[in-house]
């Protein structure tokens, strides 16, 4: 933890009572709640808010552990407080940034000027796995690509936020956002009601509605009367299902899986009690591959035969667009300065972290060199698999990566190993200081971006750990954007 910024007390250590004089002004009131609450009752309410999950069911499926195939995901009832002022920041950056993710998509399915121009190597882009050749020439309604993104987002100092990843194919995690908002209102309505008095935590409970409207505003024109929307799932067993029910049950919309949908001249329709209906938009929870076995995997039983087919036709609107991976691959994350530049003629508002293309033989001569210092990601890697820790790993799990990155380079980069900041955390000790991210969801329709205020705050609940990812043992807190009155 040393050297890193603590969110509530900036610099200043942990003592054994919080003073709330110690602190950012923006925590104030979480200050003077943890001063007041003994350790009993902070620990009674940490039991209830794993009854609460549990009772309704917030869990996440771990592939290839046998023993623990569901799970809850901790949750650490000390909010993460970001003030109206560091949210306007935010705001700005994330706009710039997703508006650059869709039109370097619109690009790289178009006319390929960003390629001409060199701001990304051609080979990166027309080699890339995430690259779907079916979508060439394509624009889709309303000329937008990325519907939903999750930008993970960390700070090292008071000032300085960096963008970690971009998720622009299927992000998830919104539904714990939700659900985080709700258990906290349950479990300290007090320090909820002084905060509302004080200044105002701004909602996230009107995220669903802002989905909504914002699938329904990129319906085909050929969609009649009001668009139909549903939702694709992969099925009870995706790691994600719950989020999946959740959304559309909060959005009003059918969950459907590939079995409930049909392509009949060009048009999608789900099967109903009531016969056929005609979908416009389909929310899509499942990766490209898998969507169409007439196009992609032909073993695929997710997906929709003519899916693509009616998309081209112009009669459905897919959301994700098919192909959006190619903008969050991590090499291509790396040339997101240029990518910025290029498309909106403005620095980057949010940086990048400093990365090394493995491809590039200097790169990987450094990070081999370097490798206990350094994260080592798959380009293609998520959810913090394929991912090396080099300060945390052992000389066995060195050596391997080495070998690994010898072998194919062009599928890693590395990291610096950041200082990210750390928020006051609940654990069996106490309360102690743990490392977090951010991940805020930003929402792209036909008439421009919204975005919740807020996200999802992940925490690494291991002492002196940076892995956030729920399913490598990290935990959610929830995150409070203030209102311009605020502290």
């Amino acid at each position: 933890m040393a050297g890193a910024f603590d969110e509530m007390l900036g610099s200043s250590p942990y003592a054994d009572r919080l003073d709330p004089a110690a602190v950012r002004p923006v925590y104030q009131a979480v200050a003077r709640w943890l001063a007041s609450a003994s350790p009993e009752l902070l620990a009674t309410r940490r039991r209830q808010a794993e009854l609460f999950f549990r009772r309704i069911g917030i869990t996440f499926a771990v592939y290839g552990d046998p023993d623990a195939t569901e799970r809850l995901i901790p949750f650490d009832i000390i909010p993460r407080v970001i003030s109206a002022e560091e949210w306007a920041l935010l705001e700005e950056g994330l706009t710039q940034r997703v508006e650059a993710l869709n039109a370097f998509c619109a690009d790289v399915y178009g006319p390929r000027e960003c390629l001409r121009a060199g701001v990304v190597p051609e080979d990166l882009v027309l080699r890339n796995p995430q690259l779907c050749w079916h979508q060439l020439g394509f624009r889709p309604a309303g000329g937008v690509w990325t519907h939903v993104t999750g930008i993970d987002l960390v700070r090292t100092d008071p000032a300085t936020w960096m963008v970690l990843e971009d998720n622009a194919r299927t992000p998830s995690g919104v539904s714990y956002m939700l659900e985080n908002r709700e258990v906290m209102l349950r479990l300290a309505p007090e320090l909820v009601s002084e905060e509302l008095r004080d200044g105002g935590i701004r909602p996230v409970e009107t995220y669903t509605d802002m989905l909504l409207a914002t699938l329904k505003s990129v319906a085909p024109p050929g969609a009649r009367g009001e668009p139909v929307v549903a939702l694709l799932t992969p099925g009870l067993h995706n790691s994600a299902y719950y989020e999946h029910s959740f959304l559309a049950d909060r959005m009003g919309i059918e969950l459907v899986e590939g079995s409930d949908l049909f392509v009949h001249d060009d048009v999608l329709f789900m099967r109903t009690t009531a016969g056929p209906q005609r979908v416009d938009v389909l929310y899509r929870r499942v990766d490209d591959a898998f969507l169409d076995p007439l196009v992609f995997r032909p073993d695929s039983l997710l997906g929709v035969p003519g899916l693509l087919r009616a998309v081209h036709a112009g009669n459905l609107t897919v959301a994700n667009a098919i192909g959006t991976g190619i903008a969050d691959d991590k090499a291509i994350y790396s040339y997101m300065p240029g990518i910025i530049r290029f498309f909106t003629g403005r620095e980057p508002i949010l940086a990048n972290v400093p990365t090394w293309r493995c491809r590039e033989p200097e790169a990987l001569a450094e990070v081999l060199d370097r490798m206990p210092e350094l994260v080592v990601k798959q380009v293609d890697g998520s959810g913090g698999y394929g991912m090396l820790v080099g300060p945390q790993a052992t000389a066995e799990e060195l050596d391997r990566f080495r070998q690994r990155l010898k072998a194919e380079p062009h599928r890693f980069i590395a990291q610096p190993t950041l200082a990210l900041s750390t928020c006051p955390t609940l654990v069996d000790s106490g309360i102690a200081p743990r490392h977090v991210d951010l991940r805020p969801f930003v929402l792209m329709g036909a008439h421009g971006i919204t975005i919740v205020p807020g996200g999802l705050t992940r925490v690494a609940l291991k002492e002196g750990s940076f892995v956030v990812n729920s399913s490598q043992g990290g935990g959610t807190k929830d995150t409070w954007v203030m209102g311009p009155g605020g502290t």
